[in-house]
């Protein structure tokens, strides 16, 4: 009676293995499918930081100075797209900021790959805030030795299901200053502090403090997302470049 006891135990072991491998398969199988169907279509949504109130101005005075600038890691023709989005606008483009009215001034510091918690820390951050990718922790736990191959096996099929089918997201991320003159009769006055650190053991302090000066200044964070299942960087940066520019265009309409 102990021995047949003792049999039927062993003889469980390989069949719990193969049931618990049949599960994941299907579980697998049904997340990689969940992904496609509610991720088929692309989603992109573009967010801003602050928002931001011009004053309204006549048309002869809709003029505007424009410097954007990319310091993220990919090549963009955003630039033209953006001034000629503000000329449909009714603004004339203007090669002298002591002539312009308006100035848009843009750092496009991301654009890549990402992921929701990334792209939300960088909004809240705002305005130069850290642009830095999300720290995921990792999960610990324990198994006992007679299902270690088993877990490597699951593990191994959990990965190709996840292969297959991948929930990607794109983000942009730029910082964008702008500056109007100010009405007949505004006193503009400014007050800067700036903290930088030279290395691990030297730190900065600028105080800046100015009277009366030329012009109003408005600064905001601007982040465009693209999701979709296994989406592509080809498909996501024209979505992610209309974001910004539907964006800024928005900032400057009437």
């Amino acid at each position: 009676m102990v021995r047949n006891i003792q049999n039927m135990r062993n003889s469980a072991s390989p069949c719990l293995v193969t049931l618990l491998i049949a599960t994941v398969v299907v579980l697998s199988g049904c997340s990689a499918t969940h992904t496609m169907i509610k991720k088929r279509s692309l989603d992109v949504q573009t967010k801003m930081s602050e928002t931001i109130f011009l004053e309204p101005a006549k048309p002869a005075d809709k003029i505007i100075y424009v410097s954007i600038k990319n310091t993220s890691d990919k090549s963009l023709n955003i630039k033209r797209t953006i001034k000629n989005t503000l000329k449909e606008n009714g603004f004339t483009l203007t090669q002298d900021p002591d002539a312009a009215r308006f100035m848009l001034q843009g750092n496009i510091l991301h654009v890549g790959k990402s992921d929701l918690r990334e792209a939300g820390n960088a909004l809240a951050a705002g305005f130069g805030g850290a642009v830095a990718g999300a720290t995921v922790a990792g999960m610990t736990g324990s198994s006992s030795k007679n299902m270690a191959g088993a877990g490597l096996l699951v593990g191994a099929l959990t990965l190709a299901g996840d292969a297959l089918v991948e929930d990607t997201l794109y983000s942009m991320i730029t910082d964008l200053q702008i500056r109007e003159r100010p009405r007949a009769g505004e006193v503009v006055t400014q007050t800067q502090s700036t903290a930088a650190s030279q290395g691990t053991a030297t730190a900065l302090t600028q105080n800046v403090s100015g009277g009366e000066i030329n012009w109003k200044t408005y600064r905001t964070r601007i982040v465009s997302t693209a999701n979709k299942a296994n989406l592509k960087f080809e498909e996501a940066l024209p979505a992610l470049e209309d974001g910004l520019i539907r964006s800024i265009s928005g900032v400057f309409s009437d």
